[in-house]
């Protein structure tokens, strides 16, 4: 068996210490079908997936499960949060440091150059806005 691309087949870690194999992540519409796939492990189901950004985000999220883990594992990414209490945090992230995105935290990035990164995602119920 081949090894797979996580940036191009995320994994689903569920109930009872499961990992599944995703489906190719084809863009915005694949989380829909995502949370559908996977809706029986709602709030303690994660969503494990890699990015690469050439650029600023243009949106922000928000993900009202649970937490959320930002580990940039190359390059350079400055993550802007917005917490449900109001305040707000500015945090940037280099190869090998992660932040957290607490329940209900809007947030956003900005990459100068190029950064990667891998996120573990409580997914259900995840909101989107313009930036």
């Amino acid at each position: 068996m081949a090894g797979q691309p996580i940036a191009r087949f995320p994994i689903h870690l569920g109930r009872g210490g499961t990992a599944v194999a995703q489906p190719e992540f084809t863009g915005m519409a694949w989380y829909g079908d995502y949370v559908a796939r996977h809706a029986e492990d709602g709030a303690e189901g994660r969503l494990v997936s890699l990015f690469h950004f050439a650029e600023s985000w243009d949106s922000w999220e928000m993900h009202p499960a649970g937490d959320e883990v930002v580990l940039c594992l190359e390059g350079e990414m400055t993550l802007h949060q917005e917490h449900a209490d109001g305040s707000a945090d500015t945090v940037t992230l280099g190869a090998g440091e992660y932040a957290i995105n607490p329940p209900g935290t809007w947030h956003t990035a900005d990459v100068e150059a190029e950064a990667t990164a891998l996120f573990i995602t409580a997914g259900e119920g995840t909101e989107h806005r313009a930036r």
